[in-house]
């Protein structure tokens, strides 16, 4: 192509189709503070459709949450789940055993679904001396750790509504009596706020967290309407601080997994809460 004028036509050409061709190319979404450090995930058992294991996992995927979490009296047949894991590439992350004594078989099953993780509560038996639930529990959590060490599985103590450990140093205190890089805290950013201010206890935590449950709680309605009604707002819509939350995760340098522990649904209530997920924790 010797003649300049036909060449000039041809590159202003190639130059012009390339910009169309950008212009209507998908366009990548931006990258949050957390995208790619915390993953997203919800119970299995908030996803309320009537499906299949393997559809509801895939609803899951589809909705761009990372992975799941299920409890141990959840009625799913392991094989299926095992089969949607490897099909659909969404893991179980963890494992909810809550009270139940037996966290050794909360371990194995981790170890099954290959998660990293079980939740357990630590009971308050309010018609003993506080100290005695204090030890008991602590030697429940003990009696699962030679199996946590063998499978690779961490034992994460959430913060409830039991009238137990209800502050920060409380749970710093009894996870570091029990003393095993095998034991943390499964940090529950909403149940924490009857008694305290959330970023806070990352403050105090620190590495002792080893993941996070995410719920809002709204200061307001607890006033005005009850109790329980604090939890009554959308991710987002109440009064935690999820700026100074995420300031306080980026401090610590926190990587890992966030699980959505509000009312479940159908397609569109968990698209919304994957939204609002994407929102307060920057995703």
């Amino acid at each position: 192509m010797n003649n300049p004028i036909k060449r000039r036509t041809f590159v202003s050409r190639t130059v012009a189709l390339a910009g169309v061709a950008a212009l209507n190319s998908p366009r990548p979404s931006p990258a949050g503070e957390f995208t790619g450090k915390i993953k997203k995930a919800v119970k299995y058992h908030m996803v309320t459709e009537n499906l299949s294991v393997m559809d509801k996992f895939k609803l899951l995927k589809d909705l761009g949450f990372d992975g799941t979490e299920i409890r141990t009296r959840d009625k799913a047949d392991r094989k299926e789940v095992l089969k949607a894991i490897e099909r659909t590439g969404l893991p179980v992350h963890g494992i909810i055993n809550s009270n139940d004594p037996d966290i050794t078989r909360a371990v194995e099953l981790a170890k099954y679904y290959g998660g990293d993780s079980v939740l357990v509560v630590a009971g308050y038996d309010r018609k003993k001396p506080f100290w005695d639930s204090w030890k008991s529990t602590q030697q429940v959590i003990r009696a699962g750790i030679p199996a946590a060490e063998k499978h690779g599985v961490k034992i994460l103590v959430e913060n409830v509504w039991a009238g137990f450990l209800i502050s920060a140093l409380d749970t710093q205190r009894y996870l570091d009596e029990i003393d095993c890089p095998w034991v943390g805290s499964y940090f529950d950013v909403g149940n924490n706020v009857r008694w305290g201010v959330p970023e806070h206890w990352i403050q105090v935590l620190g590495k002792r967290i080893g993941k996070l449950d995410i719920k809002e709680w709204d200061e307001k309605k607890h006033a005005s309407e009850g109790l329980r009604q604090g939890f009554g707002s959308k991710l987002g819509e109440g009064t935690i601080n999820w700026a100074a939350v995420r300031k306080e995760l980026k401090i610590l340098g926190y990587r890992g997994w966030a699980t959505a522990e509000v009312k479940g649904g159908g397609r569109e209530r968990l698209k919304d809460i994957a939204e609002r997920m994407d929102r307060v924790l920057d995703l």
